[in-house]
């Protein structure tokens, strides 16, 4: 999964004949699972149609303020455009473009969107190789980078002139690539190391039979993915599961038991930043395992039981530096319960499940929680989807470990 899965791109289009790359550009950020915008200078027209980029983008192409011809005079927002965008890409930008972002000249709506966005802005100049080295274009470069937009370099290469240097248009995968590297590297949790348990586990009865419990993984998955959204290096130890990882900054290490699951835990916490137990491990294994199947008879079978491994208590022991985050899956006396687990445990934080909540629990795609830090704060959320959920989860993390 791509950093920019998810987010909203506005991409802004300017006349240069290197406008049509956007058509590329567009297919790139959509198979990244981006939702882009095109905003188009008027004279860009002149190169790509906007009925290309709208096909392509699957929104249509905005140029104007309003649609002369549209009797409704539905107004093309800038303000609404500049606070949707997670990030904005003017790509062309050519030299007058430039020269407008750096005065503020809004006398189009590409422009008039560039001064009302919030979010990040990148630039990828476009132009002749004379153009792009004289004076007032690098100083536009300058002031325009001081302003706090990204440059995107120019490739060198033959250009529509004919000559040979600086001045075409970085290629669309590398403009894709240079934005992802961006915003990976600049990400909140870029450079540390968030170990993740998720998923049942099964302690054998025999070659055939197990213990296990209702756990999909479906929330220790979704905060897998949305610390590696936020730039983390993530191992995922997970108990048997249909899920899969699909982001490469997730590290899988699948296990069964509650021994397996202790050991890969054991062998990665040390060099953890922060730790999150989501696995519904079992509190009970079986105390010898039959070599063979066990054959059904009439009379009672009684399977004698001993505790397992207690893994969060035992990286609670040992945690230095690490961020602990606990679950607690209740029936009654939610918080209280909650509240003696994350004392006994040591742990930081911890997320209050309730199985008398509709929509919490094993198997569901949505999920209800509580947090709770070691001071004693209390925050409720309401039903939400377990991404939504994993969200909210790391953005208290975020807050209390000022990463």
């Amino acid at each position: 999964m791509s950093v920019l899965s998810g987010k909203n791109i506005l991409l802004g289009v300017t006349a240069g004949i290197a406008a049509y790359k956007t058509a590329y550009l567009v297919r790139h950020f959509i198979k990244k699972g981006a939702n882009v915008q095109v905003v188009m200078t008027p004279a860009s027209k002149d190169f790509i149609t906007p009925l290309t980029l709208s096909t392509l983008s699957k929104n249509p192409v905005f140029s104007t303020f309003f649609d002369k011809e549209d009797e409704s005079g539905l107004w093309h927002s800038h303000v609404d455009m500049g606070l949707w965008a997670d990030l904005m890409v003017i790509a062309p930008a050519t030299a007058n473009t430039m020269s407008k972002m750096v005065k503020g000249n809004a006398d189009n709506l590409l422009m008039a969107t560039y001064l009302s966005a919030k979010c990040p802005v990148f630039f990828a100049p476009a132009m002749d190789l004379d153009m792009f080295k004289h004076p007032s274009t690098q100083l536009n470069i300058d002031e325009l980078k001081s302003y706090g937009n990204i440059f995107i370099p120019p490739a060198s290469g033959e250009l529509a002139s004919g000559l040979y240097g600086e001045g075409r248009m970085a290629e669309p995968e590398d403009i894709v690539a240079f934005i992802e590297d961006y915003l990976i590297k600049n990400a909140p949790l870029y450079g540390k190391k968030v170990m993740i348990t998720a998923g049942p586990t099964y302690e054998a009865i025999d070659p055939v039979r197990f213990i296990g419990n209702h756990s999909s993984g479906k929330m220790g998955f979704a905060l897998a993915n949305e610390a590696a959204k936020l730039g983390a290096e993530v191992i995922l130890i997970t108990g048997p599961t249909a899920l899969v990882t699909v982001n490469p900054s997730i590290k899988r290490t699948d296990v069964t038991s509650a021994d397996d699951m202790y050991q890969a835990v054991h062998q990665n916490f040390n060099d953890s930043d922060i730790a999150i137990f989501a696995a519904a491990v079992a509190d009970y294994k079986p105390k010898t395992v039959a070599g063979q199947k066990i054959k059904k008879k009439d009379t009672v079978l009684n399977i004698d039981l001993e505790p397992t491994q207690d893994i969060l208590a035992s990286a609670g022991a040992i945690k230095k530096q690490q961020f602990l985050v606990g679950f607690a899956l209740e029936t009654n006396d939610e918080l209280k319960n909650a509240q003696g687990k994350l004392k006994r445990k040591n742990l930081d934080l911890i997320v209050l499940n309730s199985l008398r909540d509709k929509g919490a629990g094993f198997k569901s795609d949505t999920n209800k929680i509580t947090l709770i830090d070691r001071g004693g704060e209390v925050r409720e959320f309401s039903l939400k989807s377990k991404d939504e959920v994993a969200t909210d989860i790391f953005n208290v993390i975020l807050e209390k470990t000022d990463a």
